[in-house]
């Protein structure tokens, strides 16, 4: 087809105005809810993260003696809980093996559901997040139903879709103490309408063999977590081999943005090679607090004074990232916006 000259330029025009129309805006992600300003994995940190505008609020999911999926950070309860406060279950503190590391403490797979719903969340941070230390006591152990439940609620009351972002935790260890996290949170999703590739959930893990083991089980997208200390994971032929199984990576932000002489350098090739195998990247975890930020970035002297972590949101849009996860969703959602 013959264009003259004038729809050649409108044409133009059109597409420079419409920009958002060739991709996605990224999602934010809060982390364990909005748990800089609140004790991690409470209804209320879930709530504020909502309030403040993310996209999807992330439970870390373990398992109760009973089988049920409850939501916290690690297996281990003590530091989350008013757990050693509670001398009925003195008896219970022990140590363990998990994932190579030895660990002392109480394990929420040593409680029952009914156990568990007895005790207290607290700020595990104490000294670096005073304001959420406020909120101690106030809030039981959500189960995973329960936050599916308060996403369903809230997406009615802020008029959003709200999405879940589960992460099974330690489920090869979970699986020696017969224990096994897969074929449980499948379920769960199928009962609540949420076993499809458009459902708003992405599921993620440290382990690979799970997610593959969760893919025969599930459609919902599989997100394959990768730290700092394991890049060829994410090397060219790292992210081919997650491509596999995954439909995205979730890599610690250093993979993404390395800090170069106290700043951020320049991105890495990840987020462009990722793409190009159709993984989403969802780097984690933005935090406020200067102890987690750059030298350039970071602003008093404090470890608990917070630093330019703006910036830091804005450099990973820039980078071309598909979302991000940050225990200050605020911060997250101003940067993008």
């Amino acid at each position: 087809m013959h264009l003259t000259r004038r729809a050649v330029v409108a044409s133009a025009a059109l597409a420079a105005a419409t920009p958002a129309l060739a991709k996605p805006r990224p999602i934010v992600i809060a982390h364990r809810g909005a748990s800089g300003e609140r004790p991690e994995h409470t209804p209320m940190a879930y709530r504020l993260a909502i309030d403040q505008g993310c996209d999807f609020i992330e439970p870390d999911l373990v398992l109760t003696r009973d089988g049920v999926l409850v939501v916290r950070h690690e297996n281990e309860i003590g530091e989350t809980t008013d757990l050693a406060a509670r001398p009925e279950f003195a008896a219970r503190r022990t140590t363990k093996v998990i994932d190579g590391e030895r660990l002392e403490g109480w394990f929420a797979e040593d409680f029952t559901l009914a156990e568990l719903k007895t005790l207290r969340a607290r700020e595990r941070l104490h000294e670096l997040r005073p304001g959420s230390a406020k909120f101690d006591g106030r809030e039981a152990i959500p189960t995973f139903q329960e936050v599916i439940d308060l996403a369903k609620a809230e997406s009615r009351r802020v008029g959003r879709t709200i999405g879940v972002y589960p992460e099974m935790k330690h489920p090869a260890f979970l699986a020696s103490q017969g224990l096994p996290i897969e074929a449980r949170l499948a379920d769960a999703l199928k009962t609540n309408g949420l076993d499809s590739r458009t459902a708003p959930v992405f599921v993620q893990c440290f382990e690979a063999e799970p997610l593959k083991a969760f893919a025969k089980l599930s459609k919902a997208r599989r997100v394959q977590l990768v730290g700092g200390d394991a890049p060829q994971m994410v090397s060219a032929e790292g992210l081919k081999a997650i491509a596999g199984y995954a439909d995205g990576v979730g890599p610690d932000w250093s993979l993404v943005l390395p800090t170069v002489e106290g700043a951020l350098g320049p991105p890495t090739p990840l987020v462009a090679q990722a793409h190009a195998l159709g993984l989403a990247v969802h780097p984690w975890t933005v935090r406020a607090e200067n102890r987690y930020l750059p030298p350039r970035l970071r602003r008093g002297a404090g470890v608990a004074e917070h630093g330019d972590a703006e910036a830091l949101c804005r450099a990973l849009y820039a980078a071309g990232v598909d979302g991000l996860f940050s225990d200050f969703p605020a911060i997250a959602v101003a940067a993008r916006t």
